[in-house]
This record gives structure tokens, C-alpha cells and sequence, in this order.
């Protein structure tokens, strides 16, 4: 019988000792290197990070994820929806050139990196969110793509190693007249990467792996191999990141089952997926600048103001002039709104009892109104309540995406989004009331919440409802394109609506804050 060697192997021979075991690094746990700006997203990160860390830099990718498709929609060309992109890249997820030699490299591309896995959880959970995902995190690739270092471009593609075989020169002459067919029939690019006729640089690639190069009859097809200019270069990679892609995204909606089981990461991911309905608002109610207003407002400037209202206030605010009454949902919006504005509480109160009780249709009396309206609008105010509604000054001025998410309202109900509840016929209507009457703006508004891109809706709207203001400050310099982003919050649409409106108060906010 042969005595088995009872000696431990290699491997585990450094770790015996149980003290070196016990503080040695993970390899599972080590931080990965970044050497290219571009990321196709194979490798999922590892490290740990704080859980405040998984949510913030979740929501600056979706705020730029939410921009992108607004562009789309908006029916932008590359040139706009980068000189769009840019400034709102720069302040939610700066990404810096290898040129650049920047401090925080590795940390941007962490981010990137990390955000990018995050949402994939959030938005594997139904196909139509895996579409949605794909379809803008390619975009979002084919914009870094274009503005990338032409030599660091170059070593990522070369880098990825996805089987293209380069032809040869001898190979190239054999098939000169073909290759030369094949570029007359294909518009050379703008940049002329390596677009140089049959004598540039070709490709060997299986033809199934450039299905869209096919169909464009971009391509020539011998033997089973796609011959590809290397100007169609960047078609190839966009083809196989939307192929890996794709492919996480399956596997990550396998996992999620056991995802659910974790009760710290579950309502993140919830809530990350319903902000992908509207972009999350970074409109800061505690923020004085934020009411735009030249000095406090009062009761009896409200219907002056309310020119510049969103639908779903003016609406709002159109139903109580007409009927001298709001129900508590109704009246719960509209107050938090106008104290969003910077409406005073007793100017608020004010406002309140005077639409009630002065309008005859409401049967509403003095004493009644003290009895059973007062105390929800110092509720709301923070004016009263318990120590944590008095401390946080009550409730904060609802955004589009809380207006978007909750139920709808019921009958006889005026509360939420009128792009949401309204019937496509009755939002016509309304829209037209309010002096929207152009016929491609109502079809663009039709096209858009047929969608349910109700927010897009808002801000086509808006755009049209400001067209000549917004082309004055775009000339004159005076606003930026992140000062012209997409609007996600109804006390926002006031704000830029105001001061586009009174440009001298522009001027005078821009002085202070310089000052």
C-alpha cells in the first residue's frame, strides 16, 4: 500500500500560518486598472463601496442616461446632442482624456465603471427597461467614442481582441477592383479615418458579427468574411458592445432574485428604476435662489405669476379661480408649489381663504375654512405637526417624477400631471387653451406621451412657449446649454420661465452670486 504525501500544495502552503490568513488582501477584492477612457463593461467591479456611494453616482449617471434620450426625442443631430452633452457630462460624470494626466483619472473611471453595473441591476428587471438601457448606454458609448483621443481610441480597439484579422497588402491587390466597388457605393466619412480607397486599411471579420454593415451593403462578402474599411471601424465596435451588453443584461436578470432578498439594495434599485420614468429633479427647495423672484411674493400676485406656471399648476390654479375649491390632493400640490415659490405662510393662508371663501361657488365660509383647511396648509409649511415636520419645515414642493409615480387621481380629482391623466383629446384641448397651437408641437406632444414621455411633453412645450427668448440668451452667450437642460421639476419651470421672461432679473442674479 502506498503511503499518500500528507504535505500541503503551493497553493495553500503560504496561508498555514492562520495570522497571515486572517489580514491577507482578497484577490476579489482589489481595485481594477483602468488604462482607457472607453469601457465595453465585461468585467463586473469587485470592491467594496459605501452604500452612499451605489445610489449618488447611480443617479449622475442616470441624470446624463435621462439627457441623452431627451435628445433623441427632441430629434437633435450628433452636433447639438454633443454641444448639449458636454457641460452636463462635465458637472455629473466627468471623464478625463489619458492626455489630460488628471489626479482623479482612476476615480472618474471607478465611477463610470461602477454607475454603469449599478443601473444594469436596476434596469434588468423587464425587456422593455433592458432595451431602454442598452439603447441610451450606447449612445452614451458612441459619444465618448467620437470625442476620444485619436492614439488612445486606436490602442483600446486593438485591445479588445474580438477575432478581426487585418488583409493583407497582397490580398488587397488580388481584390482591388472589388474593395474599390465597394468604396464608391459608401459615403466616406467626415473624418477620413483611414477612409483612403482600396488602398487603406480593410478588415477580415465573420459576416455575422456585422449584420447592420451587411444589410447597408457596406461591406464585401467572400467566402463567409465580411471585408470592412477601417473606417466602418467604429460600426464593429459599437456592434459588439451592444452584443456584450445585451448579453450582461440576460445573465443580470437571472440574478435578481437573489438581489430581492437584500433589504438594503432592493429599494435602491426600485427606486433608481422608477426615476428612469423622469430624471430625478436637483431642484433644492431650501435654496433661496430657487424662487426667482425679484422680492417676496404675495396672495394678490399669484394670478400675475401664473403665467409662468407649469400645466399642472396652472391647471390647478384654473380650477380654483373657476370653481373656488381644490380637493386635498389638489390643494396639497398647489401649496407645496407656491410655497416653492417663496410664498410666505401668511400670505399662503391668505391666498387660500380668499379663493375660498370670496368666491360664490364655494359655500365655503370663514369659519369653516379656519375649522377644516388651516391647519393643512401650516402643516405643509412645517408651521405645526410633530418635531420632525416642524424641524424639517414641513413638506418639500413635489417634483415631476413624485407627480409621475404616484397613483393617478380619482374622479372629480385634479391633482398629478396632466400629460399623464389627461385623454389625448382633452390635453389638446387644455394645451390650446393655454395658447399652445402649433400643429407640430401638439403632433410632437401626441408622439411623446404616446410614449410616456410625459416630461419630454412638458418641456417640448415650454421650449415653443419660450422659443424666442431661449434663441436671445443663446446668442448673446448669456446662458449656458446647463442652464438650458431638461426641466424636471415644476417649481423649475417657474424659475427659468421668470427669468426668461424678465431678463434684467437674470442679469441681476448673475451679478450677485459673481459678487
Amino acid at each position: 500500500m502506498i503511503k499518500s504525501d500528507q504535505r500541503l500544495p503551493p497553493s495553500r502552503r503560504q496561508f498555514s500560518d492562520h495570522r497571515k490568513k486572517q489580514f491577507a488582501e482578497s484577490r476579489h477584492n482589489r481595485s481594477p486598472e483602468y488604462r482607457h477612457r472607453l469601457n465595453l463593461y465585461t468585467t463586473p467591479p469587485s470592491t467594496d463601496i459605501p452604500l452612499e456611494s451605489f445610489e449618488e453616482w447611480a443617479l449622475h449617471r442616470l441624470k446624463v442616461l435621462s439627457e441623452l434620450e431627451t435628445c433623441s426625442f427632441r430629434n437633435r443631430t450628433p452636433e447639438e446632442t454633443q454641444q448639449h452633452m458636454t457641460p452636463i457630462l462635465q458637472q455629473h460624470m466627468p471623464l478625463a482624456q489619458n492626455s489630460s494626466r488628471s489626479a482623479g483619472l482612476a476615480e472618474e473611471r471607478r465611477r463610470d465603471h461602477y454607475s454603469h453595473f449599478i443601473l444594469r441591476l436596476a434596469f434588468a428587471r423587464t425587456e422593455e427597461l433592458r432595451r431602454r438601457f442598452a439603447r441610451l448606454e450606447l449612445q452614451l458609448f458612441k459619444l465618448r467614442f467620437g470625442t476620444n483621443d485619436a492614439g488612445d481610441r486606436r490602442e483600446f480597439v486593438e485591445g479588445l481582441r474580438l477575432g478581426w484579422e487585418k488583409v493583407g497588402v497582397e490580398e488587397r491587390e488580388e481584390l482591388k477592383d472589388q474593395l474599390s466597388a465597394v468604396e464608391r457605393q459608401v459615403p466616406k466619412a467626415k473624418s477620413g479615418d483611414d477612409g483612403d480607397g482600396a488602398g487603406g486599411s480593410w478588415f477580415k471579420v465573420d459576416w455575422e458579427k456585422v449584420p447592420e454593415l451587411v444589410e447597408g451593403r457596406k461591406v464585401l462578402l467572400r467566402k463567409g468574411e465580411a471585408y470592412v474599411p477601417a473606417r466602418e471601424q467604429a460600426s464593429m465596435v459599437f456592434a459588439e458592445f451592444s452584443r456584450k451588453l445585451e448579453e450582461g443584461l440576460e445573465l443580470t436578470s437571472r440574478a435578481l432574485p437573489r438581489l430581492d432578498e437584500d433589504d438594503r439594495l432592493a429599494p435602491i434599485l426600485t427606486h433608481l428604476s422608477q426615476s428612469f420614468i423622469s430624471p430625478l429633479s436637483s431642484y433644492d427647495d431650501s435654496d433661496p435662489s430657487n424662487t426667482a423672484l425679484g422680492s417676496t411674493p404675495t396672495a394678490s400676485s399669484i394670478d400675475n405669476l401664473a403665467l409662468h406656471f407649469p400645466l399642472c399648476m396652472s391647471h390647478l390654479h384654473s380650477n380654483l379661480r373657476q370653481n373656488g375649491h381644490l380637493k386635498h390632493f389638489s390643494r396639497l400640490q398647489y401649496t407645496l408649489f407656491l410655497k416653492g415659490l417663496g410664498l410666505p405662510l401668511d400670505q399662503a393662508l391668505s391666498f387660500w381663504r380668499n379663493s375660498f371663501v370670496l368666491n360664490p361657488r364655494s359655500g365655503i365660509t370663514d369659519d369653516k375654512f379656519h375649522k377644516e383647511y388651516k391647519y393643512n396648509v401650516r402643516h405643509a409649511y412645517g408651521d405645526v405637526g410633530g418635531d420632525v415636520n416642524r424641524r424639517g419645515r414641513g413638506y418639500s414642493p413635489y417634483s415631476c417624477q413624485k407627480l409621475l409615480t404616484e397613483a393617478l387621481p380619482g374622479p372629480g380629482q385634479d391633482h398629478g400631471c396632466p400629460y399623464r391623466t389627461f385623454g389625448a383629446e382633452n390635453l389638446e384641448g387644455l394645451l390650446r387653451a393655454r395658447g399652445v397651437g402649433d400643429r407640430e408641437v401638439l403632433k410632437g406632444v401626441r408622439e411623446d406621451v404616446g410614449r410616456l414621455r410625459y416630461h419630454v411633453a412638458c418641456n417640448r412645450v415650454f421650449e415653443w412657449s419660450h422659443r424666442g427668448e431661449i434663441k436671445r440668451v443663446r446668442e448673446e452667450g448669456t446662458w449656458g446649454e446647463g442652464e438650458l437642460d431638461t426641466i424636471d421639476h415644476p417649481n423649475q419651470y417657474f424659475k427659468r420661465s421668470f427669468m426668461l421672461k424678465h431678463p434684467d432679473l437674470a442679469k441681476k442674479e448673475v451679478k450677485m452670486e459673481e459678487d
